[in-house]
């Protein structure tokens, strides 16, 4: 729902009653948004929509933080850190009215010239105790992506991102589990689910070249037997490009799904 980033890894575009509407006709369970900001469409029509069409809000993101005002939690000025957290905390309560998840991707930030990435990890670790426990009290989750090298620095490898939420206190944030960034950095996907099953809170659903799994060559069945393997309950939730057009790419996640998961 963020007009000016057409082009970026969105399924279904701009109208919020067709987008719902088309998602409940195709056979999904739930739909993921990206807003940019704490709402979607008029007062209470968000609601009024899911419930019509007998779906779930699966997740919200927040990269609309990142790259429409340039807020991370790892800046080194320390009032947009502010900033960035006041913006995941609205995020996080509009989420959490649904039962939905907040996602932290790229409002991570990266380490840098100005920052070293033991202050980038102390930063993100303040911020992700304090914001992992508002989600806790709001009823749901928070969600951290590790993202591929070429989008930050911070974790890549989702083991790696495993044993830093080990060193927090709270039990409100989890991992997304992004099939995408996962075919640049994992060795072996499935085998990275497994061990780190007890962080796997969210799945992204996209083939090895983000367009929709089946027009890719990542080797899906295997995670597949993962995630049944670990006996994951959350959403696979597509974040692919829409390619060759949206109502194309919804089709191919569906049918993929079904081939997958039924």
């Amino acid at each position: 729902m963020v007009p000016s980033l057409r082009g970026g890894p969105w399924v279904l575009w701009d109208d919020l009653a067709t987008g719902i509407a088309k998602t409940s006709k195709l056979g999904f369970s739930a739909i993921e948004l990206f807003t940019e900001g704490p709402s979607a469409g008029d007062e209470g029509e968000l609601g009024r929509l899911l419930d019509e069409n007998g779906l779930e809000l699966g997740a919200v993101g927040t990269g609309a933080g990142k790259v429409i005002k340039g807020l991370t939690l790892t800046d080194p000025d320390p009032g947009i850190r502010a900033e960035a957290k006041a913006f995941i905390s609205e995020m996080i309560a509009f989420g959490g009215q649904f039962g939905a998840p907040a996602i932290i991707g790229s409002m991570q930030g990266s380490s840098g010239d100005s920052a070293s990435r033991a202050d980038c990890l102390q930063w993100l670790a303040v911020a992700l105790e304090e914001l992992g426990e508002q989600a806790k009290d709001a009823g749901t989750l928070l969600i951290y992506e590790p993202l591929n090298r070429y989008e930050t620095n911070l974790f890549n490898r989702f083991g790696d991102a495993c044993e830093f939420l080990n060193g927090l206190q709270t039990s409100g944030v989890t991992l997304l589990a992004d099939l995408f960034h996962m075919n640049i950095e994992e060795e072996n996907i499935a085998q990275a689910l497994r061990q780190g099953s007890k962080y796997v809170g969210h799945v992204h659903f996209a083939d090895s070249n983000r367009r929709a799994v089946g027009f890719g060559h990542t080797p899906i069945a295997p995670i597949a037997e993962a995630l049944r393997e670990i006996e994951y309950r959350g959403c696979v939730s597509a974040e692919a490009f829409d390619w060759p057009d949206p109502d194309t790419a919804a089709q191919k996640t569906i049918d993929s799904f079904r081939k997958f998961f039924s």
